[in-house]
């Protein structure tokens, strides 16, 4: 009788660790964060940011209407595209491009490159294109400025770094010429950038807000100890998902949404980020 009911505690476990991936994998999350600071204008309380990120051409929904449906009930005001919207293993341009333009017509949606999208090399422009054509902003390691009343808030793009060197050892300095060419002025910027493992660059140049993906929440996440494997970090990442804050800089990586090598994640839902700013002033 003891072993027969070992067997079969052990059996309910595998049936609910089996239906649970299967959940985890079929299905999209929203997960929220609050990002406060007295540096954040007035007249941007409460501005909602929804994060798409690692789509790799993944369908929730017929033409990703699961995706659009739970954006637009978050009511956000701003979408950004935070890289690898494509994947380059087996790329759907018009998928990607059907999803923004929906998303475009809920709020102003801003893109910039993953490491996918680089490795689509010529393709890449076709993408970017079709992007511009549906109303999508893409940020080429540019900054623009959005306004409230007379309050200012920058929005800033940068390019993925294997754009310009697949050295990851170059990493870190390309894109800390590329922030420092774009001239940042004192106003609170949120940063658009593929890559998280190069948050130190990010706190050298005061940035105040990240925005960030390309982990995956490290594919497979185990409790208490988080995601085991990322790329260009390797095992037990120190950035896998989540909010990360020092000093005046806020990084927050989206575990994102869709796969790409392996196919399937554990313990790790795909989600939808959704960023709110709050205005201590």
């Amino acid at each position: 009788m003891k072993r027969k009911m070992r067997l079969a505690i052990i059996l309910l476990i595998l049936i609910f660790f089996t239906l649970w991936t299967i959940w985890g994998n079929l299905t999209v999350g929203v997960t929220r964060y609050y990002v406060g600071s007295s540096r954040i204008p007035e007249s941007f309380d409460h501005f909602k940011i929804a994060v798409i990120s690692d789509l790799h051409n993944a369908e929730f929904g017929k033409d990703n209407e699961d995706i659009v449906r739970k954006v637009n009930q978050q009511n956000p005001d701003m979408i950004v595209f935070t890289g690898d919207l494509v994947d380059s293993n087996r790329t759907d341009i018009d998928l990607a491009v059907s999803l923004a333009k929906k998303l475009v017509e809920i709020a102003p949606c801003y893109f910039v490159m993953g490491n996918h999208e680089v490795w689509l090399y010529s393709r890449y422009e076709e993408l970017q294109q079709k992007l511009i054509d549906v109303g999508v902003i893409v940020l080429r390691n540019e900054v623009i400025e959005i306004k409230r009343n007379e309050d200012i808030v920058q929005i800033a793009g940068l390019d993925d770094p294997d754009y310009y060197d697949t050295d990851t050892y170059l990493h870190g300095s390309i894109l800390d010429r590329h922030i420092k060419e774009m001239n940042l002025t004192d106003d609170y910027c949120i940063l658009l950038s593929h890559r998280p493992e190069t948050f130190d660059i990010y706190l050298a140049n005061d940035i105040d807000l990240v925005l960030s993906g390309h982990t995956h929440g490290g594919q497979v996440r185990i409790p208490f100890l988080g995601g085991y494997y990322a790329p260009n970090q390797g095992k037990w990442p120190k950035y896998d998902a989540g909010k990360f804050t020092e000093e005046n800089t806020t990084m927050i990586i989206s575990r994102g949404i869709g796969n790409s090598i392996i196919p399937i994640r554990i313990n790790n839902r795909p989600e939808i980020v959704i960023v709110e700013l709050i205005s201590y002033k």
